[in-house]
């Protein structure tokens, strides 16, 4: 995707910037996240995803965007956001395709996690970090995978 500067007239690349929440919880077994089971929005319905997430507005933080976006799709706030890892990633044929993502959990919100928007996730379930379901959004497995390891870097790529 590109934008034309208008203080320059040239033509910049742009990216596409969004936020996601992890909710994670302590148990017996060891640490759960919740996922979503998304469906019709016409990306990646069918697979697991965090339970909250999506694009940044204008003149919006990414801790902003989380917090709303929680609230938006989960109906929960006050997260006590932490951050994870910043991810530029690619799909590589499309421009649209180019984005930076903002990866957060929360250990603590207020409210009972529920599906907000029944037209965009099908589910809503708790899953053993060490057992997820398959199929998660490829990306954010990634990220997953680094939180349950506790490897995940600030900053991370993933399609290039």
């Amino acid at each position: 995707m590109s934008v034309t500067d208008p203080a320059t007239g040239k033509v910049r690349f742009a990216i596409v910037p969004a936020a996601y929440v992890f909710l994670l919880r302590d148990c017996v077994h060891g640490p759960e996240v919740l996922l979503q089971l998304r469906q019709g929005t016409g990306y990646m319905d069918g697979h697991w995803a965090a339970a909250a997430a999506g694009h940044i507005e204008a003149g919006e933080t990414a801790e902003a965007a989380a917090a709303r976006e929680a609230a938006e799709e989960i109906g929960v706030h006050d997260l006590a956001l932490e951050f994870v890892t910043a991810m530029q990633r690619t799909g590589r044929d499309l421009a649209i395709d180019e984005r930076v993502d903002f990866f957060f959990v929360a250990r603590s919100w207020i409210g009972d996690p529920h599906i907000v928007e029944p037209d965009k996730s099908a589910d809503l379930r708790w899953w053993p970090l060490s057992a997820l379901p398959d199929p998660v959004v490829p990306h954010e497995a990634a990220v997953l995978r680094g939180i349950r390891d506790h490897s995940m870097a600030p900053l991370s790529h993933f399609g290039f």
